[in-house]
């Protein structure tokens, strides 16, 4: 496994102290972020996520929605992005709060769900099933999506490792579906482009996420232009 997802080595063991900082904040970034200001005439780009959609430990405007937002309005497209992020959220939580998320009517999505489950150990054949039936839904309502994918902790062995990436690449493989492989890439590891916890990405490293998933977003944006 590479370099760039050594950082989730110590994860495990980090995990237990920011849970309980997740607890206290979770219900207030449903709502912190849920209402996003929406230029005129736009497209709608919905981010159904876990902390590092919502922006743990930002400034809303360092968050990755905000980020992405301005990198897509700097390449002359008219985006709005709503954040749909809720930290320490699993790919269970994601399906069941989908419809409030639709309630938008976003004209694209990309789904940031399961670095929790990995962390936390969950079955894979259920983290599986929950992120298939979000896009489900999300093809039943016309909306292209964008699925982001993550990588499992090493130190649950092997055989867990195999499943949980696995079904990234099985339903990335999904017709319809545009795949980025690792959502965390470039960033993970890096001291200086995580915020001290080790697990969430500082500003700089937001920066980073958005620079390398901006091609596969702006692939995204055409296909719901064209719907």
């Amino acid at each position: 496994m590479s370099s760039n997802v050594a950082v989730v080595l110590n994860l495990k063991s980090r995990y237990g102290r920011f849970c309980a900082a997740v607890n206290a904040v979770a219900v207030a970034s449903l709502f912190l972020f849920a209402c996003p200001v929406q230029a005129a005439g736009a497209q709608k780009l919905l981010i159904l996520g876990d902390s590092l959609t919502a922006g743990y430990g930002l400034p809303q405007a360092e968050s990755f929605p905000s980020q992405l937002e301005k990198a897509l309005q700097e390449e002359g497209l008219a985006v709005s992005v709503i954040n749909a992020g809720v930290s320490g959220d699993t790919t269970a939580g994601g399906l069941a709060r989908l419809d409030w998320a639709l309630n938008d009517r976003p004209d694209a999505a990309v789904v940031e769900l399961g670095a929790n489950d990995g962390l936390r150990g969950l079955d894979p054949g259920q983290s599986e099933a929950n992120l298939a039936a979000i896009l489900d839904r999300l093809k039943e309502e016309g909306i292209p999506v964008l699925l982001a994918g993550m990588l499992a902790p090493p130190n649950l062995g092997q055989r867990y490792g195999k499943a949980f990436n696995g079904m990234y690449e099985r339903l990335g493989a999904r017709d319809g579906v545009i795949f980025y492989p690792f959502f965390l890439e470039g960033v993970a590891a890096d001291p200086g482009l995580n915020q001290a916890d080790g697990i969430h990405p500082n500003k700089q490293g937001v920066a980073v996420i958005v620079e390398r998933i901006l091609p596969a977003v702006k692939k995204l944006m055409a296909v719901a232009r064209k719907k």
